[in-house]
């Protein structure tokens, strides 16, 4: 009997011996794995500032105006980051979504439209939308010349329109919706309405079209006859004849899979940027006064256009 005590003894000390390496087991790899993730994000990190930041723009205006901006915003967001930033003007709006699809660029100042494509495709965030005189939001203008240009939306019927590109807000997708919901354009074909229709590739261009007299409307955004004709005169010569409904400004996303501590750093950089150093240059890149922070939600009613129009983003 007391053999077997003995005996029982030392089994059961065995037993909680093996559960005590099992715990000690169990907890060496709870360490190293938590050491793991830790140094997986270290270097993620090390690496992002080794290699820096890749800004991509929207080529709303002239490219050569827009690197000029784009540059000096780029010099100076670097400077509060600590990191190089490296920008990139696309040729067009889809550039923009296929550069954040295949994770070439981190950083992207997009357009509405571009934005709800890039967080379908691409899985993209918005961080911050832009500011225009106090405002979040904007409409889209159908301007025409205020000597012999049409007075009504139903004169339009027959003319010629310019509109900027299939995946502008502002420049497509909102007009062609008001058009839709009027009853004057049919089955998403713009030529139901009017004779022809033209895609000039920026805001600044289906404005000189129209001053040019080489279409009869262009659709933009309301300053931008302000903005982006240089002279009085061309300004003084254009009226509008209908407005949309508003439109969630612009603003700034970035690309899935940035180290998420990174990507805190970025908005808290843009934010930064309402200061006195920083106004300037959003003003001169995008007309922006200013930038405020941004939720995934406030681009609903843009998403509603997109799935009106059945709009996917265009195949590179």
């Amino acid at each position: 009997m007391g053999e077997w005590k003995t005996r029982g003894i030392a089994r059961d000390g065995g037993r909680r011996g093996r559960r005590y390496r099992n715990r000690r087991w169990v907890a060496a790899c709870l360490v190293t794995c938590f050491a793991a993730a830790v140094w997986v994000g270290f270097s993620r990190e090390s690496a992002q500032a080794a290699t820096g930041i890749t800004l991509a723009l929207t080529p709303s205006k002239d490219p050569t105006l827009l690197q000029e901006a784009g540059t000096a915003l780029a010099q100076e967001l670097g400077k509060r980051l600590d990191l190089p930033i490296k920008l990139y003007v696309a040729s067009d709006y889809a550039g923009v979504i296929e550069a954040l699809r295949n994770q070439t660029v981190d950083l992207a100042f997009v357009h509405p439209v571009a934005y709800v494509l890039a967080s379908r495709e691409a899985k993209a965030r918005i961080l911050v939308k832009s500011l225009r005189g106090g405002s979040a939001s904007y409409t889209a203008r159908f301007f025409v010349l205020k000597d012999g240009g049409p007075k009504t939306l139903e004169e339009l019927r027959g003319k010629t329109i310019a509109f900027v590109d299939p995946a502008s807000t502002s420049g497509y997708i909102y007009p062609m919706v008001f058009l839709m919901k009027r009853g004057l354009v049919k089955g998403k074909d713009p030529r139901t309405f009017f004779r022809e229709a033209v895609f000039s590739g920026a805001h600044d261009a289906v404005l000189h079209a129209l001053v040019r007299r080489q279409v009869d409307v262009a659709v933009s955004y309301p300053h931008a006859p302000d903005t982006l004709l240089k002279e009085p005169g061309q300004r003084a010569r254009l009226t509008y004849i209908a407005e949309t409904p508003p439109i969630p400004n612009d603003g700034a996303c970035v690309r899935d899979g940035l180290a998420p501590d990174l990507v805190q750093r970025l908005k808290a950089a843009l934010l930064s940027l309402n200061d006195p150093v920083g106004r300037p240059l959003l003003k001169h890149l995008y007309a922006v006064d200013g930038l405020a922070e941004a939720t995934d939600a406030d681009f609903d009613p843009v998403r509603e256009a997109v799935d009106l129009l059945s709009l996917t983003p265009p195949k590179r």
